[in-house]
């Protein structure tokens, strides 16, 4: 069981935990997710986790078919800048590995922004902390347990 897990049990969020073989060869996480457990991809959100021109970190949770727009992304935090953090800052601030960081359960409470289109879905899917595990839920239900605001990015 997961941090993210134990996360949704503990504020009692209904969720659906859906698992797959990750192959280790691949590094298209998301992707890999879409095609192993035949979802929509437009369903299917990558945590990304970008640091600001103030090295603050922050999450954005986007479809995997998209890109962050990184201008928008910054000017919805109100910096001039956002990138992607290194590798090491995520697992150390997170608790999770590349390819399983899920938004739920991380080790410090990032501020984290949904991307808008998950607003029109009844459900959506997220790393359940671990590669070759994703937690449906509702949107709203994931914004509310995580504090995430919505947002075009």
């Amino acid at each position: 069981m997961t941090p993210a897990i134990e996360l949704l049990k503990k504020e009692r969020i209904t969720f659906e935990v859906l698992s797959y073989e990750h192959d280790a060869n691949n590094s298209n996480y998301g992707q890999e997710a879409v095609e192993k457990l035949s979802l929509n991809s437009a369903h299917v959100f990558k945590t990304l986790v970008l640091e600001t021109s103030e090295s603050q970190l922050i999450v954005a949770i986007t479809p995997v078919t998209q890109q962050v727009q990184l201008k928008q992304l910054a000017k919805v935090c109100g910096t001039k800048k956002v990138a992607m953090a290194a590798a090491s800052k995520v697992q150390a601030t997170t608790g999770y590995i590349l390819g399983g960081v899920s938004p739920l359960g991380q080790k410090k409470r990032l501020t984290t922004f949904i991307h808008s289109s998950a607003l029109s879905m009844h459900k959506i899917y997220v790393s359940a902390g671990k590669r070759g595990l994703e937690i449906a839920l509702s949107p709203q239900d994931l914004a509310s347990t995580i504090n995430a605001k919505f947002a075009d990015f």
